[in-house]
């Protein structure tokens, strides 16, 4: 069905350009998202200026549903399904560059529509949020003045730089390709963008929750429904889980361009932050109820992308142990949640590593080895205690009950730098010495698909003696092939299923050792588009030396770019990044004192005392 309506862009898409998108599609492209704009412009100037009340009417309907004021209740809405859109389309667009490489241009893979769709949705859910209140109206205590009789309520202004920050990297993705070549991995700087764009959305979204809670009247809370109240905080919590889990899509998918301990460190991340988040404002099995939603939607886009959509499976983590250790550090640390969030951090990066680590041997494409230890453990323990401070601080701003002003700034300043330096060390490898392999292949189905099973003898015989991961993948061909390699003597290794090396294929031995991350081609194709890389055949006997991963995974980045625009292209990137978390953590900041709470925040001349839980509502 998406084939055949397609089928009239098909032509526009040159051949698998290695680069940039043709100028055609790019001049098509720009056209639909101006489009989409003026569109979005226009919806709001007719509702701003009386001329069109369907958008009021819509939202309130939506107030009547849901109970929450028009500017939350049309805009969470919105901004839900969007993101259920938006991230449907992510993991069927990473299962097709896994399964097929690179795709015949923007307009032709189904899999972009379904991102646009949903970025396009979190912006347009943000700017209704932004243009709904009435003339005059306050939406929620912290609202932004836009003009005279204009304010707009503070979650809807960060849902709409949520959707600008995930829109502003499709045309950046583009000149990321001319400058550079097509980079091949989830973690290009731009990816990341849309990524990080869509799945922040969670906390704009919950702010204006807590908005809507807040603006209606006393007698309106007053008649909340505690179990209402719960299922609408805890699929805000699941959706930031799921949001942050998305950052080790490669690890889930077994074709990881970067060294296997970030995933420990990723894993810890996303859980403190969520899952403590989840616990201190949903209340009592917030964090199980979390965790529960993340593998019940997750596990269902992967049985769609894999089973419906015949693409590449993307695997996923349980967080179901850390969530125990959440939920069992509050029984006696809920009341002081910043000591309650580094405590939980602190299990999540060390029971919930060893939970992980069993669930990988299970259900994981790669299996964690002993190569992780310690440093492994000493990063996610540190992720973790650095997530949990960031999650419990998120929870007391949504409580209104933030601690003093130097707190708030201190944690999270301290937390992004510990997270920083994890990825600074987890990022940080060194140059192959001389590795080699003896390769001899037998073919086990001969023919124009050409299979094969590989015997390897590492020289040196050391040189995989205890790695993070061994293995022949071949990917790009129509499919993926993650083969752990048997030991069968001393350095000497075999397949144990059949290697395709025909075709678009392109088959690899890849190791990571300590610090090398290295790949030996086995097969790969000629590809006209990318003359700098040289096809390799598979010969029935050769010898080839090892070489960083990424110069087979990547084959499409282009030689001899200047070392300066290397540097500078990404740190660009990263002060989008920072600006960009520093404006949704200016949110937060601005809602937990505005919200009138029972914390230390929210203290004008009363003095601290101990407190009970705080209820749910």
């Amino acid at each position: 069905m998406l084939s055949a309506l397609l089928a009239p862009l098909l032509p526009l898409a040159h051949d698998e350009p290695a680069g940039g998108a043709a100028l055609d599609q790019v001049a098509i492209a720009t056209g639909m998202g101006l489009a989409g704009f003026a569109a979005i412009g226009a919806l709001c100037y007719g509702h701003r200026t009386g001329r069109f009340p369907y958008l009021g009417q819509a939202a309130n309907r939506a107030a009547r549903a849901v109970g929450l004021p028009p500017w939350a209740a049309l805009p969470s809405l919105v901004s839900a399904a969007s993101l259920l859109i938006a991230l449907t389309g992510m993991y069927w667009d990473i299962s097709f560059h896994i399964d097929a490489g690179r795709d015949p241009g923007p307009l032709a893979n189904p899999a972009h529509y379904l991102i646009l769709i949903g970025l396009f949705g979190i912006f347009s859910a943000g700017a209704f949020a932004v243009c709904l209140p009435e003339k005059g109206d306050r939406p929620g205590p912290a609202a932004l003045r836009i003009r005279e009789e204009w304010y707009a309520p503070v979650g809807g202004v960060l849902v709409t730089i949520c959707g600008a920050f995930g829109l502003l990297g499709f045309p950046l993705d583009d000149i990321w390709h001319r400058l550079f070549g097509q980079d091949v991995t989830l973690w290009g700087p731009t990816h990341l963008m849309m990524i990080g764009g869509a799945g922040m959305t969670l906390i704009g979204q919950a702010v204006l929750l807590a908005e809507g809670m807040k603006a209606r009247p006393a007698d309106a809370r007053r008649s909340d429904s505690p179990l209402t109240v719960r299922i609408r905080r805890t699929a805000l919590m699941g959706g930031l889980l799921i949001g942050l889990s998305t950052f080790q899509g490669e690890f889930d998918f077994g074709v990881p361009q970067f060294r296997f301990v970030l995933e420990p460190a990723l894993l810890a991340i996303a859980a403190s932050v969520a899952l403590v988040c989840a616990r201190l404002w949903v209340g009592r099995g917030g964090a199980l109820m979390a965790a529960g939603m993340f593998v019940a939607i997750r596990g269902a886009i992967a049985l769609l992308v894999h089973d419906a959509l015949g693409q590449a499976l993307p695997h996923l983590p349980l967080y179901l142990a850390e969530a125990v250790c959440v939920e069992l550090v509050a029984l006696f640390l809920v009341r002081r949640p910043l000591t309650f969030g580094a405590v939980s951090g602190l299990l999540i990066g060390t029971v919930g590593f060893a939970a992980e680590w069993g669930w990988s041997l299970i259900a994981m494409p790669i299996p964690w080895s002993g190569d992780l230890f310690p440093e492994a453990l000493i990063l996610a323990t540190v992720s973790a205690v650095a997530g949990g401070l960031l999650g419990a601080l998120m929870a007391c701003a949504l409580r209104g009950e933030l601690p003093s002003v130097r707190l708030t700034r201190a944690i999270p300043a301290a937390a992004l730098v510990a997270i920083l330096a994890v990825f600074a060390d987890g990022l940080w490898t060194t140059t192959p010495q001389n590795v080699q392999a003896h390769v001899r292949l037998h073919t086990v189905q001969p023919g124009p698909q050409r299979e094969v099973a590989a015997r390897v003898r590492m020289d040196p015989a050391d040189a995989a003696s205890s790695p993070a991961w061994l293995n022949a993948t071949a990917w790009q061909g129509g499919g993926l092939v993650v083969n752990r390699l048997q030991e069968i003597g001393d350095g000497v290794y075999r397949t144990s299923e059949p290697i395709p090396v025909y075709g678009d294929w392109k088959a690899t031995i890849r190791l990571q050792n300590g610090r090398e991350v290295l790949g030996m081609p086995i097969y790969m194709p000629n590809d006209p588009e990318i003359p700098w890389a040289k096809p390799v055949a598979a010969k029935p006997r050769f010898t080839r030396s090892f070489v960083f991963d990424h110069k087979l995974l990547q084959r499409e980045q282009k030689p001899g770019v200047p070392t300066w625009l290397k540097t500078v292209a990404p740190l660009v990137v990263l002060a989008f990044a920072l600006t960009f978390l520093s404006l949704l953590a200016w949110g937060l900041g601005r809602i937990g004192r505005a919200i009138p709470g029972t914390g230390e925040a929210a203290r004008k001349g009363q003095r601290a005392r101990k407190r009970p839980e705080p209820a749910i509502a």
